[in-house]
């Protein structure tokens, strides 16, 4: 009884001191380790494909693209992100690319991942990367590439596969919100993903989804801007705008006096610099 009436109040020393257990430190929501680039489209920026490089490490970090969302069928070296990320510096960069998950188990397709740094998703159809990926050795393998520090990036289908919940996941159509393929790949968890939101008139189309699951955070990104996502906190990036639902609402000139919608309706904009708590879900004002 006394050696555990001792254990205990050495856990609650360490714990006030701040060594709580692993688990208390644990992110909610985004990776524990590792960075996320989440593009919204366009491909007019460089300074979202300059970002990713640099929390890759630099120029001569290992990046894999995976254009595997795309309908073509053999890509070789010619995606068009991989030639934008070496036109930018990117002196490493590999492409990777199957349609069949017993190829995305076989272990000569999986080396150029054991060293990545970076993995990019090009855009295109997000169920595709689900169909060839999802359950392969190849998807824990771009979970390890954040686990050592790395980088997630993608733009368009490349966005959404991030998120847990697959917005536009439906193989007859880019229109369905809620469609065949309801699961991504979770870098980010209890959120949906949706992008080229302004440049396509898609602001009210998440709304559908967060309607049946509103347990769900939904965020919408225009194109040529992305989210910078470390741990629990993202930064937005870029030239347009970032929608958040989640059942809040907020603006720089203050809000008590506007007639809102009720709160399943509701959206908000963020800009370049902007930062949001993904966790508490609340925009963080310094």
């Amino acid at each position: 009884m006394k050696t555990i009436t001792s254990l205990s109040l050495a856990f609650a020393f360490f714990s006030c001191f701040g060594f709580a257990q692993d688990s208390d430190l644990a992110t909610k929501v985004g990776p524990e380790k590792g960075s996320l680039v989440i593009v919204g489209g366009g491909g007019r920026n460089d300074e979202l494909f300059e970002k990713f490089i640099e929390l890759a490490g630099e120029t001569d970090a290992l990046l894999v693209v995976v254009p595997t969302a795309n309908g073509s069928e053999n890509f070789e070296d010619r995606p068009w992100s991989a030639r934008r990320l070496r036109k930018l510096g990117a002196n490493n960069v590999t492409v990777l690319h199957t349609r069949d998950p017993a190829t995305a188990n076989s272990d000569a397709f999986l080396e150029p991942l054991k060293n990545a740094q970076g993995v990019w998703f090009g855009g295109g159809r997000q169920w595709r990367l689900v169909d060839a990926y999802a359950g392969t050795k190849a998807e824990e393998m771009f979970w390890d590439v954040l686990k050592r520090g790395g980088v997630i990036g993608g733009s368009s289908a490349g966005a959404t596969i991030q998120g847990s919940y697959l917005a536009r996941g439906d193989t007859t159509g880019n229109q369905i919100m809620m469609g065949d393929h309801e699961e991504g790949f979770s870098y980010l968890k209890n959120v949906a993903i949706d992008q080229h939101v302004l440049a396509r008139n898609r602001h009210f189309d998440m709304l559908q989804i967060l309607k049946s699951r509103p347990e769900l955070l939904g965020i919408s990104i225009d194109e040529n801007t992305a989210l910078i996502v470390t741990g629990d906190t993202f930064e937005v990036l870029g030239e347009s705008y970032v929608i958040v639902y989640d059942g809040n609402f907020w603006s720089r000139e203050g809000w008590n006096k506007k007639v809102l919608p009720e709160s399943s309706d509701r959206f908000y904009f963020l800009r370049d610099g902007d930062r949001y708590d993904l966790a508490n879900r609340k925009v963080l004002t310094n």
